[in-house]
């Protein structure tokens, strides 16, 4: 079964009757046009503020970890999660079990011989082979998120479940090993009932652009926590 649905309630029945009713479909796994669709949805909440709490902008994905006939790019789609401050969380199907377990393929075309490169490093980094080959999806999470947001046009290589949670500052889990899909959906709402939340204003960096952030708890006596943050946000151009 192949359908794309997004569910944006706080009915436990509403979420339910959707589930009951999917339907069978071939046209495709259109996961990022959903994405795009969620967050559009979930922009409409309103954001805490100093006097009002608010509401908490979470996403829960449930798919294969691969997107077949969407129009929209998953570096927009995280890029504008990103700017509407959405978390995301995911649990990658059993059915992904063969390509998660694979090892990866370089299929993506690069626009110059082997070892040359044909525009310079990311700032404050060495260009190597290495650096390179992340700007073209592949690296640690990290790096291929900041590329992905970055060039928002470009097809990403890698699990795109895993890139958008751990960009949103959410967890990525799968279902295979020892974990079902009921498990995993009972962690996340496990760990979505009993986080702490803490956010900051930066200052003096307005500039338009991502900027990376780094997170760390210096508490003795707290290896206990988990700690999770995006790397990083990104600051959309003055609207004019």
């Amino acid at each position: 079964m192949r359908e794309t649905t997004t569910v944006a309630t706080a009915s436990a029945d509403g979420i339910e009757n959707v589930f009951t009713h999917l339907q069978v479909g071939t046209s495709g796994v259109r996961l990022y046009n959903a994405m795009a669709v969620a967050i559009e949805m979930l922009s409409g909440l309103p954001q805490p503020t100093a006097d009002k709490p608010g509401r908490r902008r979470v996403m829960l994905i449930l798919s294969e970890a691969t997107d077949v006939g969407s129009d929209t790019q998953f570096g927009a789609v995280l890029r504008q999660a990103q700017l509407a401050n959405v978390t995301i969380y995911s649990v990658g199907l059993s059915t992904t079990r063969a390509e998660l377990q694979a090892a990866p393929k370089d299929n993506t075309p690069h626009p110059t011989p082997p070892g040359t490169f044909g525009a310079p490093p990311m700032p404050g980094t060495v260009q190597t082979p290495e650096t390179d080959a992340a700007r073209y999806g592949s690296g640690d999470l990290t790096q291929a998120i900041v590329w992905a947001v970055q060039h928002v046009k470009d097809k990403i290589k890698g699990n795109p479940l895993e890139l958008a949670a751990t960009g949103t500052g959410g967890e990525h889990l799968a279902t295979f090993k020892d974990r079902s899909l009921e498990r995993a959906i009972d962690e996340i709402g496990g760990e979505l009932h009993s986080q702490y939340s803490v956010s900051y204003a930066p200052t003096g960096t307005n500039d338009a652009g991502y900027h990376e952030i780094k997170v760390a708890i210096g508490k003795t006596g707290s290896s206990g926590w988990k700690i999770r943050s995006r790397p990083g946000y990104y600051v959309g151009p003055p609207e004019t």
